[in-house]
Formats: structure tokens, C-alpha cells, sequence
């Protein structure tokens, strides 16, 4: 998501750093776009006619660029936003594009008093910012990321500075919040040890013997936090005192509920893998059992249609064979047929023979009857006559 800076409402210098504070915690929560890829950066308060691609420094160069410009033409709230983009490159992104991490210290720091309360999350203050007069009469001075800046660059590695106004305007003096933890810790006491080592430490500000110039700085205690004005109230509202061991037995406390709570989730996971181990070694035998019956089941397949093939081959043999002799004794029943057909033949012509010298046997008695019978009647005829 990207949003255009060119907005119609502005805000004032004295409401700059709260407004960046919310726009770094827009940029961190990921509702704008800046990492297009691991290489490629975006701007998104610059105007979309305007965009471009930057590698990460170049980036880093211009919302540093823009955020502390002193020009009149750039308004607060785009000051602001970039200030708040160049917070979050260094904060947030750095890690990512850093191609050496620097050595963190995990552990607590030792040469100093335990029972001490300190202002926790870990802040520093640092007085005597320079400040003038604005037109208006108020007193303004430079943003607190310069000094975030500068004290990046000394290696404080510090989350952001803060600086405190009042009615007047900027009061000339700002806190500076550390990272939680340790390493936190071990950079607010570097970066008080450095102020102590030039003589602007806590106790050569609070001594009366000559002018301070320059800045003074070292962490916040419980008489800071307690004090009355405008730097006590801020701690009041940002944070706790507590000393270096009750911090270790909360680390101590939170390591010792990380490590039960990480016991009971390997206590979990592990009954977990016995139960999913259990379930396997069931399914595997279940496997085994399906499989043994499967090689079964296909062994009595095979064999069955080897039983079917070999029954088959043999039906077909013997119908081929029966076959074969039922042709064999068609065969022999046509010639048996044929060879009756010939003597019927034979039967019927010598029958024919037969039957003609007999008609001519009877043809003859038949007129030797006649011829008597008419002798007889002759006879009889002459005999009457002569009488």
C-alpha cells in the first residue's frame, strides 16, 4: 500500500515526533509498502508520478534527506513520515539487508549494581539540545533523529529519541528509548560510560563549578523517575523501575516457564509421535496382513485360471477330437449309404427285370384260358346246333 504525502492538513513542529511515531508503527505493522524485493526499495510518501525503485541506501539517504530538511517548502507531516521511514530502514530492515550482524550481548551486564532500580525498558536522557527562537516565541530544535542518528553511528544502536516539549516548546531536553532486554541494557550503559568518559555525565551536569556546554547524557534512575517536571513525568508514563536482579529473576522466571512450557510440549509432542508411532505400527501390520492376503487371494487367482486354461485346452481337444470321429464316421455312414443306394439300385433294376418275365408268363396263360374258354364255347355251339 502506498499513500501520497501531498495531504491538505499539516501538523505543527511540536507535533512532528509524535507523528512519527505513529507512522513508524504503521510502516512496522506493514501497511505500507517499502521492501519490493531483496534489492529493490519503495517510497511510500512519495507521490506516484514520482516513484522509483531505490537500493537500500539510497533509500536510507532520502527519507534521512528529506526528514531533516530544514527547507520551508517541506512540510511537517512529510518530514515526519520520513523521518519515520528512516527510523524503520535502520530499526527494522537493517537486519535484513545486513550482511554481518553485529555481536549482541545476551547476558547481563556485571560491574555494576544489581539492586540498583533503573527506568526499565531501558531510556537514556540527554540535556542541554540546543533550541532557539521561533517567530512565534516559541523554542524549537532539532529532531530527535539527528541524535538517533548520531548515536546509531557510535554504536548505541538506540530504538528512537524523544524530544520532550512543554508550553514553551522544545525544552532542550530528550530521552532515548533503548531495545528490550540485554543487549538494551548493555547499549544505554556504553552509551553512559561514553558521556562519563568526556565529563558529561550525570554528575558533571549536576556540578555547579562552570558552564556546560554541549551535551550532557547517561541512563535514567529512580530519582529521575520520581522527579518532578516534565522529564519525570515522560519516564513515568513510558516505563517501570526496576532493578538489575528482579529484571534477571523475571528472565529467570520467563525462562524457567519457557522451558516448562516447552517440557510439556515436548511431553505433548512426544505422546503425540508414541500415538502416531502405535497408529503406524498397527497400520503397517494391518498392511502386512492385506498384503499377505492380496499375494494369497492373486496366487489362488493365478492358479485357478491355470486350472480354467488347462480345462479349457482339454474341452477343446476332446471336442476336437470327437469332432475328428464323428467326421470319421459320417464319412463311413455316407459310404455305407452310397454303397446301399448302389445295391438298391441293382435291386430295383434286377426287380424290374423280374417283374416284365412274368407279365409275359401271365400275358400267356391268360390267352391260353381265353383261347380255351372259346374252344369250349365253339364245342357247346355245335353240339346245340347239330341237335
Amino acid at each position: 500500500m502506498d499513500i501520497s504525502s501531498g495531504d491538505d492538513s499539516d501538523i505543527s513542529e511540536s507535533e512532528m515526533e509524535e507523528y512519527e511515531d505513529k507512522s513508524y508503527e504503521k510502516l512496522k505493522n506493514g501497511k505500507y509498502t517499502v521492501m519490493v524485493s531483496d534489492e529493490t526499495y519503495t517510497c511510500p510518501y512519495c507521490p506516484k508520478s514520482n516513484k522509483q525503485k531505490y537500493r537500500y541506501k539510497d533509500l536510507l539517504q532520502h527519507a534521512s534527506g528529506v526528514g531533516n530538511s530544514s527547507s520551508a517548502k517541506r512540510k511537517p507531516r512529510v518530514k515526519a513520515n520520513h523521518l519515520a521511514l528512516a527510523r524503520y530502514l535502520e530499526t527494522d530492515l537493517v537486519p535484513v539487508v545486513s550482511s554481518s550482524k553485529p555481536v549482541v550481548e545476551e547476558d547481563p551486564p556485571s560491574g555494576c549494581d544489581h539492586d540498583e532500580k533503573i527506568v526499565w525498558p531501558c531510556t537514556g536522557i540527554v540535556v542541554n539540545i540546543p533550541t532557539r527562537r521561533s517567530a512565534d516565541g516559541r523554542s524549537v530544535g532539532e529532531s530527535g533523529s539527528k541524535l538517533r542518528d548520531e548515536l546509531i553511528r557510535r554504536g548505541f544502536n538506540p530504538v528512537r529519541v524523544h524530544p520532550l516539549w512543554n508550553f514553551r516548546g522544545h525544552s532542550g531536553t530528550a530521552v532515548v528509548e533503548f531495545r528490550k532486554g540485554w543487549p538494551g541494557l548493555h547499549n544505554a550503559l556504553s552509551f553512559e560510560k561514553a558521556y562519563e568518559a568526556d565529563h558529561h555525565g550525570k554528575k558533571n551536569w549536576g556540578a555547579n563549578d562552570d558552564v556546560k556546554h554541549g551535551l550532557y547524557a547517561w541512563v535514567a534512575r529512580a530519582d529521575d523517575y520520581n522527579a518532578s517536571g516534565i522529564i519525570g513525568d515522560h519516564l513515568r508514563k513510558i516505563g517501570d523501575l526496576k532493578t538489575i536482579s528482579e529484571l534477571m529473576e523475571e528472565e529467570a522466571r520467563k525462562q524457567d516457564r519457557l522451558v516448562s512450557n516447552l517440557t510439556n510440549i515436548i511431553e505433548t509432542k512426544t505422546k503425540h509421535i508414541k500415538e502416531l508411532e502405535a497408529i503406524c505400527s498397527e497400520t503397517s501390520k494391518s498392511l502386512e496382513v492385506l498384503m499377505e492376503e492380496k499375494e494369497n487371494l492373486l496366487q489362488a487367482y493365478n492358479e485357478e485360471i491355470k486350472k480354467i486354461q488347462l480345462s479349457a485346452r482339454e474341452h477343446f481337444q476332446k471336442i476336437s477330437s470327437d469332432h475328428e470321429k464323428l467326421k470319421s464316421q459320417l464319412e463311413t455312414h455316407k459310404k455305407e449309404l452310397e454303397l446301399r443306394g448302389v445295391e438298391l439300385e441293382k435291386r430295383e433294376a434286377l426287380n424290374e427285370t423280374e417283374r416284365k418275365k412274368l407279365a409275359e408268363e401271365l400275358e400267356q396263360v391268360l390267352c391260353f384260358i381265353l383261347h380255351f374258354h372259346f374252344c369250349l364255347f365253339s364245342s357247346s355251339f355245335i353240339l346245340r346246333c347239330s341237335r
